[in-house]
């Protein structure tokens, strides 16, 4: 590979939907902004990298593997690998699987001394968190997990209001998401029975709740409904809920699913509310008081704030990417900018130093894997609980999920 200049390189682990409608659009804008230079793609067919060519005519980047090489259709599983060992120090890995094997990716990248940004949740496992934990602590890894409902300005006000002592002590929240059947039928086809509603979209409000308090969660029962997904030959659930007791004694309730007519007016319907002793906090996050209708395309509520590209302010022609999907995705980027600029110059044992005081210094800023910890546990608390009958279930002292 090129190294160009002194940008960073960039290798991205996964080329579905998140992949191409986010997480490539930004960085190849950041790209031109002068942050990133070389960009690679690992996916399991040369297919998918066939596809992202298409997509993105006028983008470079270097496929894993190269379809003009290999039999498009034939399955690389291991070929991530490689392009790991073809990485530079100091490059960043972003992980964009599906949720069932991003320990698989996670850890031969930890292996290897890279630094990566996941897509949410860390992973589906307490035990596997912890390992990911231990290999980060060795060697001061950055491993950030793409929580981007916490740079969503709404959710961003009732952390500052509720930590400023407006809403007084909580007493119970309420939260709602809840997506379009394309999601587990069409768009996530290949691994909807791995995974479910909760632990794709749920956990966002999972975190939401322990980014917003601080609290750590008690005890939680679920529940789970398979009636419509069986029926098209999917072993998956409908939707999940789950009411969590946290350790103030506050109740916060979420409901989750991923079979919404296609005929809704958008992908999610989301919202959150949160009940104190001095106040209340209630927002719609899908209905943002902004829509469009057209000919020939159905009523849209339309959020300006998610991930949207306006006319830029630097050249014709050209969009920028805006909002709190790009926010969350550019902090792990500038994030890694700190790092090699903090860290240039230095022996392996004062960048090391170093690297742990920028890692202490956002310990509790960042979606780090401690705090990424909690949506893991809540994710298997809420099967564990489903698998036995809604039972109660409570946390060890490292989070890991025992029924009461």
């Amino acid at each position: 590979m090129t190294i160009e200049n002194d940008r960073l390189p960039v290798l991205l682990i996964g080329g579905g939907m998140e992949s191409r409608e986010v997480i490539m659009p930004t960085l190849f804008q950041e790209r031109r902004r002068g942050k990133i230079g070389w960009i690679g793609i690992s996916s399991l067919t040369g297919s998918v990298i066939q596809g992202l060519r298409k997509y993105f005519p006028n983008e470079e980047f270097t496929g894993y593997p190269d379809p003009d090489k290999v039999d498009p259709d034939k399955e690389f599983p291991e070929l991530f690998k490689e392009a790991l060992d073809e990485l530079p120090e100091g490059s960043l890995v972003i992980v964009a699987v599906p949720d069932h094997i991003h320990t698989t990716i996670l850890l031969p990248a930890l292996e290897r001394g890279l630094d990566c940004i996941v897509e949410k949740p860390l992973c589906l496992l307490v035990e596997d968190a912890h390992k990911i934990i231990e290999a980060a602590d060795e060697k001061a890894l950055y491993i950030l997990t793409d929580y981007h409902k916490r740079h969503d300005r709404a959710v961003r006000a009732a952390r500052a209001r509720y930590r400023k002592g407006d809403l007084g002590e909580l007493l119970h929240g309420h939260a709602w998401i809840e997506e379009k059947k394309e999601m587990p039928l069409k768009n996530f086809a290949a691994w909807a029975e791995k995974s479910s509603p909760f632990e794709y979209i749920g956990v966002h409000y999972v975190d939401a709740y322990y980014f917003i308090t601080g609290l750590m969660p008690k005890r939680l029962a679920a529940f789970g409904q398979k009636k419509f997904l069986p029926t098209q030959g999917k072993d998956a659930f409908d939707a999940i809920q789950a009411v969590i007791e946290w350790e103030d004694g506050s109740v916060f309730w979420i409901q989750s699913s991923w079979v919404c007519p296609e005929s809704n007016t958008a992908l999610t319907n989301q919202g959150l509310n949160l009940h104190g002793t001095k106040g209340e906090y209630w927002a719609d996050h899908k209905n943002r008081n902004l829509s469009f209708t057209i000919d020939d395309t159905p009523y849209e509520h339309y959020n300006p704030n998610f991930f949207r590209p306006y006319d830029s302010w630097e050249e014709e022609g050209l969009v920028d990417w805006v909002g709190y999907g790009y926010e969350s995705i550019q902090q792990g980027i500038d994030d890694m900018v700190t790092i090699r600029q903090e860290t240039k110059g230095l022996s392996e044992k004062e960048a090391l130093e170093k690297r742990r005081e920028l890692l202490a210094k956002w310990e509790n800023l960042r979606a780090l894997p401690r705090q990424a910890l909690i949506g893991v546990a809540v994710n298997e608390a809420v099967r564990l609980s489903i698998d036995n009958n809604s039972r109660y279930v409570g946390f060890d002292e490292k989070m890991y999920p025992k029924l009461l």
